[in-house]
């Protein structure tokens, strides 16, 4: 029996090409034979860890803040964004969109992976901040989201309030440092193949293809 293909994916709740790219992704996987034996894990990555979890301001303020663009730019840069993301299926709510510190979430992802359930809370943690107007960066709220997909709520709560995937946070923030990874979403086939940013399915598909007949 043939060894999975791996794909490791770098990416931050807070980046809007990441959940674009996480549907592409999945479009271009279902477009392979050998999608059954293929194991997708979420890798952590902060683009901007200096965010307080409590950002006062809307995503315009963060952008002209963070980026030093002036607001009209940033307005235009979203509309883009909301355009690509309404393609890839997805509603993004930047007027509702709450900017917080990512930290928590990425150990709720770890703690996920712990018990089987790391591709769901992905899915509803990137759903929550982009087309709802939900805080992902307070324990509390996380653990609501955790429960949603299946997960011991308060084991949660208890995990991220401890800081016990700090540790695993930190290793895949290493790692990605160690690949030269400077921007997300990023995805590493069988810990060799690199491929940046939210490329079209199609993309995904050949590189899978050539990573299998390697």
């Amino acid at each position: 029996m043939a060894s999975p293909i791996t794909v490791d994916i770098w990416s931050d709740i807070a980046c809007p090409w990441c959940f674009i790219g996480k549907r592409r992704f999945e479009a271009g996987l279902a477009e392979f034979a050998g999608r059954d034996d293929v194991e997708v894990t979420y890798r952590s990555f902060e683009l901007a860890p200096d965010t307080p979890v409590d950002f006062e301001g809307s995503e315009i303020d963060f952008l002209v803040r963070h980026k030093g663009m002036p607001a009209a730019q940033v307005e235009g840069m979203l509309e883009q964004v909301r355009g690509i993301a309404a393609d890839a299926g997805l509603d993004y709510d930047f007027d509702r969109l709450q900017h917080t510190k990512t930290l928590k979430a990425h150990e709720a992802l770890h703690f996920a992976r712990a018990h089987g359930r790391q591709l769901e809370l992905a899915e509803r943690l990137f759903q929550a901040y982009f087309e709802q107007g939900r805080h992902v960066g307070r324990p509390a709220e996380i653990a609501d989201l955790a429960a949603e997909v299946g997960l011991d709520r308060d084991a949660v709560l208890a995990a991220l309030e401890s800081g016990d995937h700090a540790d695993a946070v930190a290793a895949d923030i290493e790692q990605a440092r160690a690949y030269g990874i400077s921007g997300v979403p990023f995805y590493v086939f069988n810990g060799k193949y690199g491929v940046s940013g939210a490329q079209p399915a199609e993309t995904f598909t050949q590189v899978l293809e050539k990573v299998h007949a390697d």
